[in-house]
């Protein structure tokens, strides 16, 4: 294990009592530290009982009255850096770590970490596929929905762990150095968080920080601000659009590899109408696991065989000849564009939520050629609408609830068409999560109107 002694009986603060902050509350108290959660909500739903575990508990109290009496702040993701504690405990010169960084110190075995705007979750899925057929201890967490340091304290040098990390977790890193990092695309999203492009480029770079020369950063060559990252280790490039002269890239429906992993110039890979990945994703996948050392043929039957994940283009149900699809997972533009563009003909579009302070134009633009309906929920609403009055786009209605869409969509859509629920926005307006949106979104489908 690394640096595990140097937790022992440090006074540490958790912040944040969901699933990664309860898991890094329980791994520290196995490393010996004196540990207090707080969460700003009073009654916390918690799996255990904390006083039986040894943690001490100061729920529904802002942690500014008491963050100076603490040696170490471990934060769940979603407490925003700029928040008054956090500022007071800097000015402290009181560290300040995300649960990633903690997982990082007790990881004694290579981490893959995996980032990006889209496609993090399906790609970090999908290499923990290929790597679990080649290593079987690997294993797969982070912001997938798996905590990291629930799982790293059993794991052996021998392993490798295989991480989906946000923005959020890495504004906080302090030594977190992946063996193999990818920033997968960096489009517009969490700027109610970050405020700037500039600021959430930052945040995602910060992977690949405290690489040395012979760790590996996978990058997306077709992204203008990825393609400008300069990560101190040795880059290798992906690319949907070009040939690369060494890569990983798709040219004729075809990925090849060129120069790289000890494959020679232009290498066949795998046929992309052989597998259900979108390209950028499948090209990913195919660099970070072979830098991970996955067998070539391994990958190739892992993309044959890989059914997706939820709630992103995830097929729900064909009724009266339509098709539903599920991609709750798109809470951002360029996430829903790519929903759009996976379909051919035009589809009845379920859209809106909670706003991020998103640039919505580029997504209304495609409206005209990819969707025939479009039906409108949560609190974007309203701004959607006037955006597509200002393209001239009126084939829209707005709906109380996630129900009442699906019941329009089902009326509106005719045989043969798709009915698709790509929000472009965050869930958090009206459900607790995506997932919640879209495991609704799939009950109400599956339901007689």
């Amino acid at each position: 294990m690394r640096e595990t002694n140097f937790f022992c009986g440090k006074k540490i603060l958790v912040c944040g009592m969901a699933r990664s902050g309860q898991s890094a509350a329980l791994a520290l108290v196995e490393m010996g530290a004196d540990v207090t959660a707080t969460d700003l909500r009073c009654d916390v739903p918690l799996p255990f009982n904390p006083s039986d575990k040894g943690i001490k508990c100061r729920f529904g109290e802002p942690p500014d009255y008491f963050v100076g009496d603490f040696e170490l702040v471990v934060i769940s993701p979603s407490i925003s850096v700029y928040s008054s504690f956090i500022v007071k405990a800097g000015e402290l010169c009181i560290p300040v770590w995300s649960e990633v960084e903690l997982a990082y110190r007790l990881c004694p075995c290579p981490m893959v970490a995996i980032t990006g705007t889209n496609g993090k979750t399906t790609v970090t899925t999908l290499v923990g596929e290929i790597l679990k057929r080649h290593n079987p201890g690997a294993v797969v967490a982070g912001n997938i929905g798996i905590p990291l340091t629930g799982l790293v304290t059993e794991l052996t040098e021998s392993d490798i762990a295989v991480a989906e990390i946000s923005s959020f977790q890495l504004e906080t890193i302090a030594a977190f150095k992946p063996a193999v990092c990818a920033v997968l695309n960096v489009t517009p999203d969490h700027l109610d968080r970050h405020h700037t492009m500039e600021v959430y480029s930052a945040a995602k770079a910060r992977i690949f920080e405290n690489q040395r020369q012979n760790d590996l950063t996978v990058l997306n060559y077709d992204n203008h601000v990825t393609k400008k990252m300069k990560p101190p280790g040795r880059v290798i490039f992906f690319s949907a659009r070009e040939r690369l002269e060494q890569g990983v890239f798709a040219r004729g429906g075809k990925v090849f590899v060129s120069d790289v992993f000890g494959l020679g110039s232009d290498t066949p890979v795998f046929d992309l109408s052989e597998t259900r990945v979108m390209t950028e994703n499948a090209l990913a996948a195919v660099a970070l696991s072979l830098a991970a050392n996955a067998p070539l043929s391994l990958i190739q039957d892992v993309l044959r065989d890989f059914k997706g994940v939820p709630h992103r283009l995830e097929f729900v149900a064909s009724i009266n000849g339509v098709d539903f699809y599920n991609d709750s997972k798109a809470t951002n533009v360029d996430a829903a564009i790519k929903g759009l563009e996976y379909f051919s003909a035009p589809l009845v579009l379920i859209a809106g939520g909670y706003d991020k302070k998103t640039d919505f134009a580029p997504w209304v633009k495609c409206f005209e050629h990819s969707v025939s309906h479009l039906i409108l929920i949560g609190q974007t609403a309203e701004t959607i609408a006037s955006l597509c009055d200002e393209v001239g786009f009126n084939k829209y209605e707005t709906a109380e609830s996630l129900i009442n869409a699906v019941d329009r969509a089902k009326a509106l859509a005719q045989h043969g068409q798709t009915v698709l629920l790509s929000p472009a926005c965050a869930s958090f307006d009206m459900f607790a999560d995506f997932e919640e949106r879209g495991d609704l979104f799939k009950k109400y489908v599956n339901e007689a109107t």
